[in-house]
C-alpha cells in the first residue's frame, strides 16, 4: 500500500452513510505518531470518514460530515486551545470543503462586503450631487456663469444634468469678449471655463503720415493714400511723406486713412566725452532711440582730445495703420 494513501475499505461506511450532494463536510488534519491509528478509535466511535489521504509520515487528512466534526473533538480534544489536555494527536478542523468552503468564507466577511456594497452606492448616489461650482478664466463673468447655470437647471445641493450644457454655453459664447465656454463636472462640482479674446480689435490712426527721420528714401509702400515722395528723395522729420487723400478726376477730394510703410537710410554723428570707446558708443545708442525693427549699418568711432567722434549709419522703419 502506497504511504501517501490509506485505501478507504480498511474503514468500511455503513449502508446510508455516503453524504449526499450538497451535504456539508469538513475537512480534519490528524498529526502524530502513527496517525492510522486514529482512524480505528473514530470508526468505533461510529464516525464515517471520506477521503482519507496521507499528506506527510505522522499527517493525514480526512473529511468528515459537519455533525460529526464535534465528536472528533470530543475524542481527540485541540490541544491548541485545550494545552491542559492530553492527547496523542494534534486535529485541526480546516474548514468545509467546496462550495460550502467558499460559502463560509464569505459568511465571514460578509460585514466587509456589505460595508464595501455601502461605500459604493453611497458615492455613486452622492457623485450625481452638485455641492459647488467653479469658475475658471474670466472671473469677471463669475455672476453670468452662475445664472446661466441656474436657467439651464444646474444648482448645488441638487442632481447633475447635463442636457443642457449646450444651451449654457451659447448663453455665454453671447457674452462681450467670450471666445470659448465649457461645463463639465469632476466629482461632485460643475467646472466653467470661460476665456476672452486675446487680442483687441485694430485702432486706425487718422491724418497724413509724417517722417520721424532726417535721411534719404529708401524703400516705399502705399496701400492707401497718396505717396508725395519717392525713393531716392531727401526726407526731413515732420515732413510729409503721404496725403491721407486723393483727388478724383472732377477735382474733388476723398479722404482715406493713411496704411503705407516707409524706410529711411539715417547717419549719426558726434562727440562724447567718456572714457572708452565702448562707452562712448552707449551713449550714442542711446541718443539714437532706435525701434525694435531699426537696423545699424555702419559705425566708426575716433578718439579726439575732447572725447570720443561716433559715426552710425542706420536704417529707420516707420509704419502708419500697416
Amino acid at each position: 500500500m502506497p504511504c501517501g494513501y490509506l485505501a478507504r475499505p480498511k474503514i468500511p461506511l455503513k449502508k446510508g452513510e455516503r453524504m449526499l450532494f450538497g451535504e456539508v463536510k469538513r475537512s480534519i488534519s490528524i498529526e502524530g505518531v502513527m496517525p492510522e491509528r486514529a482512524l480505528l478509535r473514530l470508526k468505533r466511535a461510529g464516525i464515517p470518514v471520506f477521503n482519507v489521504k496521507k499528506t506527510e509520515k505522522t499527517r493525514i487528512l480526512l473529511q468528515v460530515k459537519k455533525k460529526d466534526c464535534e465528536k472528533v473533538f470530543a475524542i481527540y480534544p485541540n490541544v491548541c486551545y485545550n494545552s491542559n489536555i492530553y492527547s496523542p494527536y494534534v486535529v485541526q478542523d480546516l474548514g468545509a470543503t467546496g462550495v460550502f468552503g467558499v460559502l463560509e468564507g464569505l459568511k465571514m466577511r460578509i460585514g466587509l462586503w456589505l460595508g464595501a456594497l455601502a461605500f459604493v452606492i453611497v458615492s455613486l448616489w452622492l457623485n450625481t450631487f452638485v455641492f459647488a461650482v467653479d469658475v475658471i478664466g474670466a472671473q469677471s463673468y463669475t455672476r453670468d456663469a452662475l445664472l446661466a447655470l441656474e436657467r439651464g437647471g444646474i444648482r448645488t445641493l441638487a442632481p447633475y444634468s447635463a442636457e443642457n450644457t449646450d444651451l449654457i454655453c451659447a448663453e455665454l459664447l453671447a457674452l462681450d469678449g467670450v471666445e470659448y465656454c465649457s461645463v463639465k463636472k469632476v466629482g461632485t462640482r460643475v467646472r466653467v471655463e470661460i476665456r476672452t479674446a486675446k487680442f483687441e480689435k485694430p485702432t486706425f490712426s487718422d491724418g497724413a503720415m509724417q517722417a520721424k527721420h532726417t535721411g534719404e528714401l529708401v524703400a516705399l509702400t502705399v496701400l492707401r493714400g497718396t505717396a508725395l515722395k519717392k525713393i531716392g528723395d531727401k526726407v526731413t522729420a515732420g515732413e510729409t511723406l503721404v496725403q491721407d487723400g486723393f483727388e478724383t478726376e472732377d477735382g474733388g477730394q476723398v479722404r482715406v486713412q493713411v496704411i503705407a510703410r516707409v524706410r529711411i537710410a539715417c547717419s549719426y554723428e558726434g562727440v562724447h566725452a567718456a572714457e572708452s570707446a565702448e562707452e562712448a558708443f552707449a551713449q550714442a545708442y542711446l541718443e539714437l532711440s532706435l525701434g525694435p525693427r531699426d537696423e545699424i549699418t555702419e559705425k566708426a568711432i575716433t578718439q579726439t582730445q575732447d572725447g570720443f567722434h561716433v559715426k552710425i549709419a542706420y536704417t529707420a522703419i516707420e509704419t502708419w495703420n500697416f
